[in-house]
């Protein structure tokens, strides 16, 4: 939902640094490489117990993953970029959910669950993408919900921050994970026929 309707607010600062980036010759794939990176090790800081420096990272990446794709909309784009980038992103947040797991053992049921419900997300989103004839800016159709990357990054730094409500934090995140992809699959329906 952020993703798709606060982006407008946020673009002026993803524009500024996609041409600091561009200005030194960087390009989308370069820069979603770098935002994987940051974005996995995420993971080895919450499980060495840094949580302030898991929350910046993550979020850095967040920004750059940002970047990626104004840059990409700028000089042009790739199939193979937008594999990558799809791919990275989920990465990213297995390794958040593997930091948390194995940093908090009582997490690990939540955790998997978690999992599922974004695999059941991702399963809809893709599928419609690639089905769909494409539209709007990115490469791909694009299916907006009430758990975007946006919403994630704020269940997982809650997730940082509020260690004894992981689980409950999370139960709401899986939860409006769930409605996400019931929303997607509603909506692949009208779009597909």
């Amino acid at each position: 939902m952020l993703d798709t309707h606060a982006r407008k607010h946020v673009q002026p600062l993803i524009v500024k640094v996609a041409d600091f980036f561009m200005k030194y010759n960087f390009t989308a794939n370069q820069v979603t490489i770098m935002a994987f990176f940051m974005g996995i090790s995420t993971g080895i800081f919450i499980y060495l117990k840094k949580p302030m420096i898991a929350i910046t990272v993550l979020w850095i990446s967040g920004l750059l993953d940002a970047v990626d794709g104004t840059i990409a909309r700028e000089k042009g784009s790739t199939p193979f970029g937008t594999v990558m980038d799809i791919t990275f992103d989920r990465l990213v947040e297995i390794s958040v959910i593997l930091g948390l797991a194995f940093r908090f053992s009582h997490t690990r049921m939540i955790m998997l669950i978690l999992t599922c419900s974004i695999i059941f997300s991702m399963t809809v989103f893709l599928t419609t993408g690639m089905m769909a004839e494409k539209k709007g800016t990115k490469s791909f159709y694009y299916q907006a919900g009430v758990a975007e990357r946006t919403e994630g990054f704020i269940f997982f730094t809650m997730m940082m921050l509020f260690t004894s409500y992981i689980n409950p934090i999370g139960i709401v995140f899986f939860s409006a994970v769930i409605f996400t992809a019931s929303q997607r699959l509603i909506e692949a329906r009208k779009i597909l026929g």
